[in-house]
């Protein structure tokens, strides 16, 4: 579906095997048999002897051999073949192309030859064995993951990454029966430890990671996948292959957001996946279904970009280094997230030459420190003021390009997500993504330096300061769910529990033929109503099947003593609001689970249960209510 690919021969060619001039005349002479299978066409007679409309639309055209093939074949630039639709001179080239003796593109959702060049750019770049490009990096990583991970598939993620892919991976992937575990990127052995206890079907992490700029030990995390079967992808939109390459320490799989630093001039959208011939075969194959296709220009436009990536990419590397080394040591700057410098939490990683030979790419983020207090509104303020008084970057939500770019983290990326979500997530009201572009660095660092001197308290920028949004996001209409009571939730059934004396094997049963991942284990409330039971713990199916797995003497033990006396408690009365801000807030999540909250009367100072609400009942009510809103 690919198209015909390139055999690369006179790459492969040793040229010290050849006559001067040999290799010129060998593939003059392809170029020739090529153009001598449209002799004897007479077709443009037909179009020339035709009406007016028809030497319109033919006209000039329907010619394909003679000067215009050889000169665009000629061509220095990769010619831009805008079509849609291939066609055939006969029948047998339709059968020769099925039955893949005859090498051309059939139609566009399929393939391209400017298409398949930037894919062949990409998979040079990358040392692979296939690449695949498409309309945007989110398209090529759900794209992917749609592909390659089946109903009741596992997949292992890290924390910090793109907002987008956590919304597809946290959202999208449980409605199909898919579980999502996530580890800190530093966590090595844990994963090791989920592999080899629980097997996984594919693990994907950011390398450097959006935004705190965390780094992870490919190499490593590449080797336990490769040794319990499990894909490794890799996202390495931040430092491009020009830093880092997953590829040759093993990894399976390597994605970009295209739209970045490989087109270069904040022009075009466009992904890239580059990595196995057999994987890339599974995602080119529903991405040809799906349709999520780039164009020729779009495809173009990357190509040409790439040509300069490693002279943009040197000179990014260098304004980022100094940007970080100076911010380090500025009083108004509380904490610099760099890789190179010596306190980052993974810079034993990072450090590891082989890993990134030659930089770390051209973001760093940062904390502005204003009064202390990360969450404070004069914290807010005050980078507010920084961000304003930079006169070089310009304010966006993209990275990567020849023009620098910022943003304040808070209000761009999160301006709808409330104080406990940013708080788990590290995202302060300080905090500042710097995306270097290719300008002096000096002039950088000079007006870095300017900025921060409207940090301290009660200075004015000449331009109005934005009011610190609230978390409501753009309508209170459409956030009205958010004000709803558990009460409002639709179809609250009476809620599945275990007894406390229950064995470890019928708790299992339990979740599975409910198909559930979290179990309320209780025990009558003597004192109470007929029906009443006292909440006890929270049992996780993926917390005891470990314990069952490693020790498989408790299988018939009562399973009380291996579930979890932390969990979540609100009152029937309580708000989706309130119920959505437990389940980010709460931070003993069991790997694995969706997220559960006892809804519970309180009696004598004991929970008794009422409803048990799940993350995912309340997503389908948000949904659902975001939908209704639309419609109106």
């Amino acid at each position: 579906m690919s198209g015909p690919a390139d055999d690369n021969k006179r790459s492969s060619c040793d040229a010290g095997d050849l006559e001067p001039g040999a290799m010129g005349t060998k593939e003059s002479a392809e170029m020739q048999a090529n153009l001598s299978r449209f002799d004897g066409d007479d077709r443009n007679s037909v179009i020339l002897a035709g009406g007016t409309a028809t030497r319109a639309v033919h006209g000039g055209e329907r010619q394909k051999g003679g000067l215009k093939a050889r000169a665009t074949l000629d061509a220095l630039a990769t010619p831009i073949v805008q079509t849609a639709t291939f066609t055939f001179r006969n029948t047998a080239e339709i059968v020769g192309y099925n039955e893949g003796t005859y090498e051309s593109f059939e139609y566009g959702r399929y393939g391209n030859p400017t298409v398949r060049a930037l894919e062949e750019k990409i998979m040079a770049l990358e040392g692979a064995e296939d690449a695949l490009v498409s309309a945007s990096g989110m398209n090529a990583v759900t794209t992917m993951l749609l592909a390659l991970v089946d109903k009741d598939g596992h997949v292992v993620a890290t924390t910090d990454c793109y907002r987008r892919t956590r919304q597809f991976v946290t959202t999208v992937l449980p409605k199909m029966g898919v579980r999502l575990t996530v580890i800190d990127p530093a966590d090595t052995d844990g994963l090791e430890k989920i592999l080899s206890t629980e097997g996984a079907t594919l693990f994907f992490s950011e390398q450097i990671t959006n935004p705190l700029c965390r780094v992870i030990d490919t190499e490593k995390i590449a080797n336990l996948c490769r040794k319990y079967n499990c894909i490794c992808c890799i996202d390495t939109t931040f430092p491009t292959p020009i830093n880092h390459r997953p590829i040759a320490l093993n990894a399976d799989l390597t994605l970009s957001s295209g739209t970045k630093y490989l087109a270069g001039h904040n022009d075009v959208m466009c992904g890239a996946l580059a990595g196995k011939k057999s994987l890339i075969d599974q995602v080119r194959k529903l991405h040809g279904v799906l349709g999520g296709v780039v164009d020729p220009h779009a495809a173009y436009l990357v190509s040409r970009g790439l040509k300069t990536l490693h002279l943009r990419v040197t000179q990014q590397n260098k304004n980022a280094q100094a940007l970080a080394e100076y911010l380090d040591k500025h009083p108004a700057v509380d904490k610099v997230h760099y890789p190179s410098l010596s306190h980052h939490r993974d810079h034993a990683i990072a450090s590891q030459k082989h890993q990134f030979p030659l930089g770390f790419g051209g973001v760093l983020s940062f904390e502005v420190k204003g009064d202390g207090n990360p969450w404070s509104q004069e914290t807010f303020d005050a980078t507010a003021r920084f961000i304003d008084a930079l006169k070089i970057p310009y304010i966006g939500p993209s990275l990567g390009g020849v023009e620098t770019l910022v943003e304040q983290v808070r209000v761009i990326g999160y301006y709808d997500q409330p104080l406990e979500v940013r708080q788990r997530l590290s995202i302060t009201n300080g905090l500042v993504r710097y995306a270097c572009g290719i300008e002096d660095t000096d002039d950088l660092i000079k007006d870095v330096a300017q900025a921060l001197t409207f940090v301290r308290p009660g200075a004015v920028v000449p331009e109005a300061e934005p009011p610190m949004p609230t978390g409501d996001g753009e309508e209170d209409r459409e956030h009205a769910w958010m004000y709803k009571t558990i009460m409002d939730l639709p179809e609250l059934s009476t809620p599945i529990t275990i007894n406390k004396d229950a064995t470890c094997s019928d708790a299992v049963k339990v979740m599975k033929d409910a198909g559930i991942d979290q179990l309320p284990v209780v025990q009558p409330f003597p004192s109470g109503a007929e029906g009443d039971v006292e909440v006890l713990a929270l049992i996780s199916m993926a917390a005891l099947s470990r314990e069952m797995l490693a020790h498989p003497e408790i299988v018939d033990s009562a399973c009380y003593p291996f579930s979890s006396t932390k969990f979540v408690v609100v009152e029937p009365t309580s708000t989706l609001e309130d119920v959505a801000n437990a389940l980010n807030a709460y931070t003993d999540r069991r790997l694995g689970d969706s997220g559960v909250v006892i809804v519970a009367e309180q009696k004598g100072g004991k929970p008794i249960l009422r409803h048990v609400v799940s993350r995912v009942d309340v997503l389908a009510f948000e949904t659902d209510s975001i939908h209704s809103h639309g419609k109106k």
